[in-house]
């Protein structure tokens, strides 16, 4: 057991998910304080459960990460409880169906008053479940950052941890809002990384490729198991030809925290995605 993590306040959102569920359990297993931070409480409880059998320290929250009141009320909370943050994990995020074009591309039938009933074209969706999207995960990332670097600021110390995603430098097709705010995470890593720099916080990101969830399934996968063609496209662009573990998650981000290991590292995103990125395609 590394000695790094060890009674430090590590701060999780989206700590019901699939990703951030694992992290929160390795830093805990690590000796962090762990705050789990989320919407879904029965999820977050799942996550604890496993944390304490396992001798962990934990906290449990659920808020709203876009609330900066909420997250500020939390960042008081926690510091008066477990102590100063140490480790700011951005993981809360997400897309909605909503929000998800049916047309990989362009079909003049979108734009007839006939169109198939189904059809979901760039032209009808809707603008302010595009704008959640938006919000989610570009505001549900600069709000926590603001409530937590604080305590990182006065100590002197600190790492945050952003998640950025494929769609951040290679836009897939029908998630137009996703991806437009997944880029964001990415520039905004970069901007608060050389903002913080003076104040000993580090700020990198990861940007996961393909991890199975409970979201994700129903898009890779068929009703009868087998992979949907989304999921084929998707091994055919995956040169390790298989979707990632939450575990294989771990060796990057407990480097990127690591201020010993990356103590000079600030301002990147490290993918984290089977080769994806390297694969043009063709």
């Amino acid at each position: 057991m590394s000695h790094l993590f060890q009674d430090q306040t590590a701060v999780i959102t989206g700590a019901g998910g699939v990703l951030c569920s694992e992290i929160a359990v390795k830093l805990a297993a690590e000796g962090a304080k762990t705050v789990l931070v989320g919407r879904t409480e029965e999820k977050l409880k799942k996550v604890e459960a496993q944390i304490l059998a396992a001798g962990g320290a934990c906290m449990v929250r659920t808020a709203d990460v876009t609330d900066e009141a909420a997250m500020e009320a939390l960042a008081d909370e926690v510091e008066r409880t477990c102590g100063p943050c140490r480790y700011l994990i951005n993981g809360a995020g997400g897309n909605n169906n909503k929000a998800i074009t049916t047309n990989f591309t362009y079909e003049p039938e979108e734009l007839q008053e006939n169109k198939p009933e189904d059809m979901v074209g760039f032209f009808d969706l809707d603008m302010g479940v595009f704008e959640s999207v938006v919000k989610i995960n570009t505001l549900g990332t600069v709000i926590p950052a603001r409530a937590f670097a604080r305590q990182m600021a006065r100590a002197g110390r600190g790492s945050i941890l952003n998640f950025a995603s494929m769609n951040s430098t290679r836009p897939l097709t029908r998630v137009p809002a996703y991806a437009m705010s997944k880029a964001a995470v990415v520039n905004f890593t970069q901007w608060l990384a050389t903002y913080l720099a003076p104040a000993g916080i580090r700020v990198n990101a990861v940007a996961p490729g393909f991890f199975v969830n409970d979201r994700s399934r129903k898009i890779l996968f068929a009703a009868d198991g087998n992979l949907s063609k989304r999921g084929e496209n998707i091994m055919n662009h995956t040169p390790m030809g298989r979707f990632g573990e939450a575990k294989e998650l771990w060796g990057c981000v407990s480097w990127l925290l690591d201020d010993e290991k990356a103590g000079f590292v600030t301002g990147i995103t490290v993918p984290v995605d089977g080769g994806f990125l390297a694969h043009s395609g063709i």
